[in-house]
């Protein structure tokens, strides 16, 4: 199959790949009935229990349903809704065949990010070409369907996606960055969210233009982000930033699970007995990769919906009843006598020198 002139001397590209909707897709295919019609897919399909939405169909998204909204909120919205279990084994075949169909193009280095995307680094002197080729291999192998951003930075490859779904191509590079992103807010970044937005916005930086102006100094961002932070975030303004798609093979930092009770735990007996539950099922994951927990995290979710984080480093360490007793004096700064609707916990690992820091799907989407 012809993917692009590929060639000795021809320019190297970054190409982002973005599966459509991957999640209902897959389902559509195991179920070619609902094609077409509005699909959630959220904790056990059922809208009456407490879960959230993990996809949405195109045409659920027409009801204004989206991605962490309670799954009874998006029931009402898209009354006519088919609401799925989640099935995280039948996504992850899905995604291994399409991250293995990428690496058989010629000369693709294969980035990993998740489930449903992936940077491919390649040379070639036709990015478009090589992309509609990409799409349509994945299309024959997987029968589902990608969006491409062509880019010359990492960051720009990502972004440029977005401006490609569905199903389309889109470049984004140095020479068309301030057109295309320029009067765009900066929340419209990768890597910039809501909190971050709000703070540069008090700094008088409001779009991606500004931002990409802006001296780090001058400017305020070293003083509100750090003289680490405040740079890289005018880097990002710019759109500059690594350049080479990196195919180390990812080592997930840290094992997590979390959990969203029915009905509120009020009892320190139900609390204690559900951490201990978790704490065993992360242990469980940790074992298996054979190197020793460093830090952890506790979640707590306190009804109605007040999310509270507690953290704890631990020295270098493969006893479980160590971890158990420290998890356990995270336990104890939960608050009394206040409902909690979800506990999650996460376990850091040390990590191997020669490893590329990553983070893998957990089952409890955390």
């Amino acid at each position: 199959m012809q993917t692009g002139r590929v060639s000795q001397g021809s320019r190297a590209w970054v190409l982002h790949v973005d599966l459509d909707q991957f999640i209902a897709a897959v389902e559509v295919l195991r179920r070619p009935e609902l094609a077409g019609k509005p699909v959630i897919v959220g904790g056990r399909g059922d809208p009456t229990e407490r879960a959230v939405v993990s996809t949405a169909s195109y045409e659920a998204r027409e009801f204004g349903v989206g991605s962490g909204m309670p799954l009874r909120i998006a029931a009402r919205k898209a009354p006519e809704a088919v609401i799925l279990p989640v099935d995280h084994e039948a996504y992850l075949a899905a995604s291994d065949d399409v991250m293995a169909t990428l690496r058989t193009q010629p000369g693709a280095v294969v980035q990993v990010l998740g489930w449903d995307e992936a940077f491919v680094g390649v040379a070639t002197d036709a990015p478009e070409e090589y992309a509609r080729a990409l799409q349509r291999a994945v299309l024959e192998r997987t029968r589902l369907h990608c969006s491409v951003g062509i880019g010359d930075t990492l960051v720009r490859a990502k972004i440029a996606t977005g401006f490609g779904k569905p199903r389309g191509v889109f470049r984004l590079t140095a020479e068309n960055w301030l057109v295309v992103m320029g009067d765009r807010p900066t929340i419209d970044l990768w890597g910039v969210g809501t909190k971050i937005s709000r703070r540069l916005a008090a700094i008088g930086i409001s779009t991606v233009a500004e931002l990409a102006a802006a001296d780090p100094d001058a400017d305020g961002l070293v003083a509100e982000f750090g003289p680490r932070m405040g740079p890289w975030y005018a880097q990002l303004g710019r759109g500059d930033g690594e350049r080479v798609v990196d195919d180390t093979p990812w080592v997930a930092r840290g094992h997590s699970r979390e959990t969203t009770y029915q009905h509120d735990l009020t009892e320190a007996s139900q609390i204690d007995e559900a951490i201990r539950e978790l704490a065993a099922q992360v242990l469980s994951d940790v074992a298996a990769e054979g190197r020793p927990v460093v830090g952890l995290a506790l979640k707590v979710r306190y009804a109605p919906f007040i999310t509270k984080t507690f953290t704890k480093k631990v020295p270098e360490t493969f006893d479980r009843e160590l971890v158990i007793s420290r998890v356990m004096e995270l336990a104890g700064r939960i608050e009394p006598d206040r409902p909690v609707r979800l506990l999650g916990l996460r376990a850091e690992m040390s990590m191997p020198d020669d490893s590329r820091e990553g983070h893998t799907p957990t089952r409890s989407g955390w």
